[in-house]
């Protein structure tokens, strides 16, 4: 034998594991804050999440495209709202007549989107709550509104423009 054959590996250096711990605790966080289990939890009859499972025109709906019938407006209960999972999109009524709509995806952490109770679309990775008025923050920890996203109503179908 000789006496390379009995050295031993060096041991890690202090900055590589503190930076090997770094690295998995981020990854566990990211992946705690950005997962999605695309179930619907239903608090209400305002809540609709999910796959645009709805009859009517719901089924035409196509990933950002302008002009794509998202729902008819009888989809949509005054007060309340329903979440398209794709396109990434809230529509909801606040007052009769009147329809918004809003990015699916919270200013938080980029989650999506679950349900719709009351008068707060709410999202489910850290419980921060939109109005559905204006897509602005009700409760945190978001501190930036839902970004609008432009619709339009023609008789009783609406569209992502």
């Amino acid at each position: 034998m000789t006496s390379e054959s009995l050295q031993t590996a060096p041991a890690p250096t202090r900055r590589t594991v503190v930076a090997a711990v770094g690295a998995a605790g981020l990854a566990a966080a990211l992946t705690a804050c950005g997962s999605s289990d695309d179930s619907s939890s239903s608090d209400s009859s305002n809540t609709q999440a999910g796959d645009n499972a709805s009859g009517g025109s719901d089924s035409s709906a196509s990933s950002g495209a302008g002009g794509a019938a998202l729902a008819k407006t009888t989809d949509i209960p005054e007060g309340g709202g329903k979440i398209f999972k794709d396109p990434a999109v809230v529509v909801t009524q606040p007052s009769a007549g009147t329809y918004k709509a809003f990015s699916s995806k919270c200013t938080h952490q980029g989650c999506a989107v679950t349900q719709i109770t009351g008068d707060v679309i709410v999202c489910p990775c850290h419980k921060s709550e939109f109005s559905v008025t204006d897509g602005s923050v009700k409760k945190g920890p978001a501190t930036q509104p839902l970004p609008e996203q432009s619709i339009t109503v023609t008789g009783d179908s609406i569209t992502l423009a």
